[in-house]
């Protein structure tokens, strides 16, 4: 492989704009939900797989696509994903009914699963290991921004345009990442044979189909029979007998160009930071759903102001992740990454305790600010501490691997979130129903309590305006007012009960993350001698 002699921090500009595109659509449709209804005349199940098409895709491909990036070539596979994804764009913008979104959304994935893993492949071949620190802290500002800047940017063009400008505003960005790849990126992939564990790639491809799907898809059909004998946990363990058998499979294929080398997880410090990067999935989609909802249903806030109240994690994350970075180079990621954690569990667990039904946006400045130093100082210290022994041989496999688990983590998060949340709520809306309804006449109480347990079972369709479907017969005017707060306030309350009870166990998880961070290994290899074969580093050393 020849050395880069370029400039890789013009490289990492041009990675780091695909790799925003492709985060940024994991988040920016959601707060679109309502006016896809409106405009496209769509279910809520159509909406939610408009979502998850998405998300399943990427997830599924990942690791196939990470390791044909080591075959073929980082650059060729960033260029293909990324002018995919364009297309893609393109397509859904234009999109005139829901099948047709949701068909392209599932192109989208497929270009967003060829872009992303070069990303992480690209930096760790232009970067030298001493450098590497600094370069991901970027990425990692990226990553954390593009979280959080979904819901604020498509919020402004839903309000200003329509949903379809979530996606029409991919295109000038895509052209000028394909235009600026072809004269900056360098080919530098490592020399070897066009070949491809096909069996490896379909039996992964189907087990993690079988368990997304199953994680998807559960609480639509309450975790039950989905037709005839097939039901949610038959899938789902479908799939993990499927992951046993890709893992065997691998394991007879170690000496002949394995889709999952499991030298990798030799490296003590690259599987300890894939569990890392789950929980810190998993924690941060079962902090934000909720919240989302919250700040809308209960606060009443519009898409852009429920972006912009975020907002503050975003700047706050971009300013600080490249210096945690250039720490993470200097004294290692370790207690770095570990108090990213603590910070912003910490910060979310400051929200879960002050939200109540009647917060401004102020409220939650000063959490919201030590939430985003938090993220700050997880995502570049975690990805240093993943890849910074990673040989760029292997780099392709090793970004797919660490960017699968945390889709993979996305899902469980979305889909444990969602079930806790409902479960909850079917508890502390009828118990609320009663408590507030009680100065009501007998009939009228008994019927909004049966109201409301009966919304309970609908989980997240459940909304502040309960109170309006609620028909109370031979009711006045003045009491129909009365019964619109009452339902108000129920369903305000019971809500923030529910979302305290489920912040509170996904920042459990990201507790058990930041512990587990104890285990991490200091660097014994100095940086300079990394990545020289091992008689050279020797002789330096």
């Amino acid at each position: 492989m020849r050395k880069f002699r370029g400039n890789p921090w013009a490289v990492l500009l041009v990675v780091s704009l695909g790799f925003f595109m492709t985060l940024l659509d994991l988040t920016i449709v959601n707060i679109a939900i309502p006016n896809m209804i409106a405009r496209l005349h769509a279910s809520l199940d159509d909406i939610l797989w408009v979502i998850n098409a998405y998300a399943l895709v990427l997830a599924v491909l990942l690791v196939t696509a990470g390791r044909l990036g080591d075959i073929l070539g980082q650059r060729r596979m960033f260029m293909i994903g990324v002018a995919t994804f364009t297309a893609a764009s393109a397509a859904c913008g234009f999109a005139p009914g829901p099948a047709w979104l949701i068909t392209f959304r599932a192109v989208q994935g497929l270009g967003a699963a060829i872009l992303m893993p070069q990303t992480l492949a690209i930096l760790t071949t232009v970067f030298p290991p001493e450098r590497r620190g600094a370069a991901f802290g970027v990425w990692g500002a990226v990553a954390g921004v593009a979280t959080i800047a979904g819901p604020t940017l498509g919020g402004l063009l839903v309000t200003a345009f329509d949903w379809r400008y979530i996606f029409f505003i991919n295109l000038p960005i895509g052209v000028a990442v394909i235009l600026l790849a072809l004269i900056i990126v360098p080919e530098l992939n490592v020399r070897r044979q066009h070949r491809l564990d096909f069996l490896g790639v379909v039996t992964i491809s189907a087990a993690l189909v079988a368990i997304c799907y199953g994680l998807v898809e559960g609480q639509r059909y309450n975790w039950g029979t989905i037709h005839s004998f097939i039901s949610i946990p038959l899938v789902i363990g479908l799939g993990v007998v499927l992951l046993a058998v890709f893992f065997l499979i691998q394991a007879t294929r170690q000496n002949r160009e394995p889709l999952v080398p499991f030298s990798l997880f030799r490296n003590r410090n690259f599987s300890l930071m894939n569990w890392v990067s789950a929980t810190v999935a998993i924690g941060m989609m079962g902090i934000f759903l909720p919240f989302s909802i919250y700040l809308q249903s209960v606060l009443g806030f519009s898409a852009l102001k429920a972006g912009l109240t975020m907002a503050p994690a975003s700047v706050i994350s971009m300013v600080v992740a490249p210096v945690a970075g250039r720490m993470s180079d200097r004294i290692g990621g370790k207690y770095i990454l570990m108090t990213g954690l603590i910070l912003f569990g910490a910060g979310m667990g400051w929200i879960a305790l002050i939200a109540q039904p009647s917060s401004s946006w102020s409220t939650f400045l000063g959490a919201f600010i030590i939430a985003g130093a938090g993220m700050g100082c997880t995502f570049a210290p975690m990805t240093t501490v993943a890849m910074r022994d990673i040989q760029p041989a292997m780099a392709g496999a090793a970004s797919g691997m660490l960017n699968t688990v945390r889709q993979v983590g996305a899902v469980i998060g979305t889909a444990a979130v969602g079930a806790l949340l409902q479960n909850r709520l079917a508890t502390t809306l009828p118990g609320e129903a009663r408590k507030r309804a009680a100065a009501l006449p007998p009939p009228i109480r008994a019927h909004i309590v049966a109201g409301f347990q009966q919304a309970a079972k609908s989980g997240m369709t459940v909304s502040s305006g309960q109170g309006a479907k609620l028909k109370i017969p031979l009711a006045t005017p003045t009491l129909l007012h009365q019964i619109e707060q009452i339902a108000h306030a129920i369903f305000a309350f019971a809500f923030v009960g529910a979302m305290r009870t489920t912040m509170s166990l996904t920042i459990i998880v990201l507790v058990i993350g930041a512990i587990s961070c104890l285990g991490i290994q200091r660097q014994t290899t100095p940086p300079e001698l990394a990545e020289l074969p091992a008689s050279k580093a020797a002789s330096r050393a």
